[in-house]
């Protein structure tokens, strides 16, 4: 049994790499073919979402909140984190700001992102919280990453420091800034922003990594966190390997929460640890049934819910960063249930959530990870 990673001295030596060693990749994974079929949904995804862009560059959305397994919404307008969600999958397509089919689209949503960015660093509009501003922050920092430009960089740094003063005594962050509890979801959003950041030269301090990273390892459920639930619905070790929504014990566990918190952990620069072998041994359990389920266990999967958006979304990056045996399975699984949820004018569903547009950008996003031209999808 492998010892727990000591954050202290690891993260300190190996904050945020690029990449994990090779030995930590898991087996040699053989390179899956992009098939005519995969390559053509990506395309007519990215076709719907510029055909859908508004003229200031943003794509609308619903801004609201979950509820349960439900949304609520106040408004329909220009949502930025949404925006940025379908600007990353143009740039996993291999489309730049001014260059490619949908270069221009690019430039555009690029606009409308760098003027949500506030005095203060927040990247917010008409509403819009804490997963928005991460988005967006991780939109911002593969733009610079491919372009390096000047004006792109300066409200990316003051937009990763929003992040790192939002930080609260957990180590985590919540849907409002400043916040004093923390949840997953939120948590691997900030996570993967601050990485990619750091890797193309953003000041991120390692104190920040360090404290996230505690806040992640300590959401895992373990052998003896899942023997003390006196919870009910969480006093069965079927639990073991996922992790929970908050560190609370009594806090709910699910496949979304457990892909965003392998991903998490990943992203923090840990790729050896218990959490992340017991996480993927519970993601390849609950696979089928999250599937049909459509990931709360009351819905068909061809609406879309957002749970099955969010679980699929850090699920494909979890495996594809673990490597063989893990990841070709699962991707040729979950790309097989995508092309199938395609509608005919491109578009994917979302009908709790959001809307369309994060559903299209959700779905073209998951297939475009064995492209590889987004650096954050690199190993």
């Amino acid at each position: 049994m492998r010892r727990p990673i000591r954050l202290s001295t690891c993260l300190a030596a190996a904050v945020l790499a690029a990449a994990p060693p090779a030995a930590a990749q898991g087996g040699r994974s053989r390179a899956l073919e992009v098939t005519p079929r995969q390559a053509r949904a990506v395309e007519r995804g990215l076709d719907w979402l510029t055909a859908h862009q508004k003229a200031d560059g943003s794509w609308e959305a619903k801004i609201g909140y979950k509820l349960n397994d439900d949304y609520n919404y106040t408004a329909e307008r220009g949502h930025v984190g949404v925006t940025a969600l379908a600007g990353m999958a143009m740039l996993a397509g291999g489309h730049l700001p001014g260059r490619g089919r949908h270069g221009e689209s690019v430039e555009r949503c690029l606009d409308f992102v760098l003027s949500c960015v506030q005095e203060d660093g927040y990247i917010t509009h008409a509403g819009t919280r804490m997963y928005s501003h991460a988005f967006a922050t991780l939109f911002l920092a593969e733009i610079y990453g491919m372009t390096h430009r000047d004006d792109v960089r300066h409200k990316l740094q003051k937009s990763v420091d929003f992040v790192v003063k939002s930080q609260n005594a957990e180590g985590g962050w919540r849907y409002e800034p400043y916040a004093v509890e923390s949840d997953m979801s939120i948590v691997v959003c900030s996570v993967l922003a601050l990485r990619a950041a750091r890797n193309i030269g953003i000041r991120v301090p390692v104190s920040t990594v360090d404290r996230a990273a505690r806040y992640v390892v300590d959401s895992a459920v373990s052998e003896s966190r899942a023997s003390s639930f006196s919870h009910p619905a969480f006093a069965r070790m079927s639990e073991l390997g996922s992790f929970h929504y908050q560190k609370d014990v009594h806090s709910r566990s699910s496949f979304p929460l457990t892909a965003a918190g392998v991903t998490a952990l990943h992203g923090l620069g840990i790729y050896s640890d218990e959490a992340i072998e017991r996480g993927i041994g519970y993601l390849n359990r609950e696979l089928a049934t999250f599937n049909h389920r459509n990931g709360t266990g009351r819905r068909s999967r061809g609406e879309g819910h957002y749970f099955f958006w969010y679980g699929h979304y850090y699920g494909v990056q979890a495996m594809y960063t673990v490597g063989s045996p893990y990841w070709e399975p699962y991707f040729e699984e979950v790309r097989e249930l995508l092309l199938g949820m395609q509608r005919a004018d491109g578009s994917w569903p979302n009908e709790t959530g959001p809307g369309t547009t994060f559903g299209t950008a959700m779905g073209v996003l998951i297939l475009e990870i064995p492209y590889r031209f987004l650096p954050i999808f690199q190993r």
